[in-house]
């Protein structure tokens, strides 16, 4: 009968680690690559705002959504939402103007005007709660971001 092959744990035996792979670098103390082969730390920084050495993303430059990782717009949803609330006063569609959708907005401008008000303000406050909960979105299909 033939034993198994030796696993380097029978009879009490240390395990013996494998050979170091070629390339392999052990932990210890790192050093700075050569200097100009990396940029610099501050050179992702974003330009006119944001925290210290943060990275702006090009493709992104308000941010990405937290959960989709889509870019957000410039149009902000509070602005927007906001404006549409107009139509309390019965200028509704100026929030979808704003956003980029003026055939819809100058379309709710006129039905509110023609139903003198009453249903401006329906479809100003329905429209702004579809606007604040994120159920609408940018001309380019991009989420609408938080703030101002």
């Amino acid at each position: 009968m033939t034993e198994p092959p030796f696993s380097g744990n029978e009879g009490g035996h240390p395990y013996t680690p494998p050979p170091p792979q070629p390339g392999y670098v052990p932990p210890g103390p790192q050093y700075a690559p050569p200097p100009g082969t990396y940029p610099s730390p501050g050179a992702y920084a974003p330009q006119g705002g944001g925290y210290p050495g943060a990275y702006m993303d090009p493709m992104a430059p308000y941010g990405r959504h937290p959960v989709t990782g889509e870019p957000y717009s410039e149009k902000s949803k509070v602005v927007s939402g906001l404006l549409q609330l107009l139509g309390l006063f019965g200028l509704v569609g100026i929030g979808r103007i704003y956003l980029g959708y003026t055939t819809l907005g100058v379309i709710q401008l006129v039905v509110g005007l023609l139903t003198c008000g009453l249903g401006a303000i329906i479809w100003g406050i329905i429209d702004a709660v579809l606007i604040l909960t994120d159920r609408v979105r940018d001309p380019e299909g991009r989420p609408l971001r938080d703030g101002t």
